[in-house]
């Protein structure tokens, strides 16, 4: 069973930030992520979802490879290239893998103006060291489908990361 962990930020970059220490963690062997999403409420209070893979190019590329590929056979490859890239970047489109997008855009709605959040679906990770790393970046549990301990014990940490960086603040501003 997958782990979906979305993570509230007080601004626009840090989840955008977190996303891309979760990919050097895969990059360690620490979690194997099958989605990552960054869901962003700008200033004006639109919601953006930035997403590691776009599946309507993926698709396009997918489709023209394959349908050059049949063009060839039918002496038509340019033809074929154009029909495969647009017939996969439909479907590609029209897929939704990993997290689903609308619940994003629900969440990405009950985010404030001006903040993010990072919504990620976890098949398997070394949970002590990539949840002490999350719990290092500050932020707020906004859902999870972690046990409720294990929920509370990372939003706990979350919290004194935020109370350390406030009190690093504080010290840098008095100095």
């Amino acid at each position: 069973m997958s782990t979906l962990i979305v993570v509230g930020y007080d601004d626009m970059t840090k989840a955008q930030q977190m996303r891309h220490d979760m990919v050097m963690l895969e990059k360690e062997y620490l979690v194997d992520m099958e989605d990552a999403v960054v869901v962003v409420r700008d200033l004006k209070g639109k919601v953006k979802l930035h997403q590691v893979v776009s599946l309507p190019a993926l698709g396009a590329m997918e489709g023209g490879f394959w349908g050059t590929l049949i063009g060839c056979l039918f002496f038509s490859p340019i033809f074929g290239m154009a029909l495969g890239a647009a017939t996969g970047a439909m479907s590609g489109a029209l897929a939704d893998v990993g997290i689903n997008d609308n619940f994003m855009k629900e969440l990405g709605e009950t985010l404030k103006p001006g903040t993010s959040a990072l919504c990620v679906l976890i098949r398997q990770m070394t949970a002590d060291k990539v949840l002490e790393h999350i719990a290092g970046s500050g932020g707020k549990v906004l859902k999870s489908n972690l046990t409720m301990d294990q929920e509370a014990k990372l939003q706990e940490a979350l919290d004194h990361a935020q109370k350390e960086h406030a009190a690093a603040t504080t010290v840098g501003a008095n100095a």
